[in-house]
């Protein structure tokens, strides 16, 4: 369920709860109920407790079974080299963290490195553009 705000949209996409040390995907953001959308702010509010970090992972598809991890490219010369990403964060705060979007569903998930005790993550997604 989203939250309206006029043109702008909020999903809860993982409610705040202490991170595992495998990857948890939260709720799929699904663009049928976001027509229009071309832009999405992932909002991570993060307490890091004893971990080393925090990741999250960021997944596109278009028909909800096969998904594609976001990228990035390293330009040498003529030649970009893509590899796939995740954001890592190594200190208590709130980050927000703009991507593009084209894609019908995205999945956001999230992982814990090191001792989980008293670590926190909560991921809100906000979409919207035109």
């Amino acid at each position: 369920m989203y939250i309206n705000f006029g043109p702008i949209l909020k999903k809860i996409v993982r409610a705040s709860a202490v991170l595992t040390t495998s990857y948890v995907a939260g709720t799929v953001v699904d663009q049928e109920e976001i027509k229009g959308a071309n832009q999405l702010l992932v909002l991570v509010d993060f307490t890091l407790g004893s971990l080393t970090d925090g990741r999250i992972k960021v997944e596109f598809s278009h028909d909800g079974l096969t998904y594609y991890q976001e990228t990035d490219g390293t330009v040498s010369g003529a030649s970009s080299l893509e590899t796939v990403i995740d954001h890592k964060f190594t200190a208590t705060g709130k980050y927000r963290l703009a991507i593009p979007i084209m894609d019908r569903y995205i999945k956001i998930s999230a992982i814990g490195t090191g001792t989980v005790t008293n670590s926190l993550m909560t991921i809100d997604a906000v979409v919207g553009g035109q």
